[in-house]
Order: C-alpha cells, then sequence, then structure tokens
C-alpha cells in the first residue's frame, strides 16, 4: 500500500521559503505550518517512539502530539502548531536518552 500523497488545496501568495528537516533542504510556502509542509515534501515520519513506532501527523490541531520534532534546537515542538520561517531547522524527536545533534 502506498501512502496519500499531501497536496495543499490554495497556491501560495508569497515567495517559496527554505526550511531543513535532517539536513535535507525543503521547500515551504508562506503560510504553511510547519507539519504541512514536510507533508508536502513527502515527509512521513517526525519521530520515533521508545518502542521504536514511527509517527507522524495525525490531527493537525494539536492534540494527539504524534507530529512533534525538535525545532532550531527546542524539542518536544508541535510541528502541526508552528508557522514555517525561513532557514528553521528541524530534526525528528527520537526516545530520551539518544543524542541527536542540531548541525
Amino acid at each position: 500500500m502506498t501512502a496519500p500523497r499531501f497536496r495543499r488545496l490554495a497556491a501560495a501568495t508569497g515567495p517559496e521559503l527554505t526550511i531543513y528537516f535532517d539536513g535535507r533542504a525543503v521547500s515551504a510556502q508562506p503560510g504553511d505550518n510547519v507539519a504541512a509542509a514536510l507533508l508536502a515534501a513527502g515527509v512521513l515520519q517526525f519521530r520515533t517512539t521508545p518502542g521504536g513506532g514511527a509517527r507522524g501527523p495525525f490531527c493537525m490541531i494539536g492534540n494527539c502530539f504524534d507530529c512533534l520534532v525538535r525545532i532550531d534546537g527546542q524539542g518536544n515542538v508541535r510541528s502541526c502548531q508552528t508557522a514555517v520561517r525561513s532557514g528553521m531547522r528541524i530534526i525528528p524527536m527520537t526516545p530520551a536518552g539518544r543524542i541527536v545533534s542540531d548541525d
């Protein structure tokens, strides 16, 4: 089974922005939240549970916490509730005890 493709309903109203997920440049549009920009770029896994399970956005309204990421050094950020800013650096959240670099 293939994953459904996330697509925007409306065209951008401003210049394209660049954000970085796990070191990879990702295009974003003004008005996107981080989760929407990552989904549109084909990113489906945003974090890993302590048991090793893959998680990504589910509710897109900030209730489920499955979209938690680390943004510009701050962890446990709900990507569906965070507007994109040009140059932001996002890395997947990993279980406690695993060290991840923001480089």
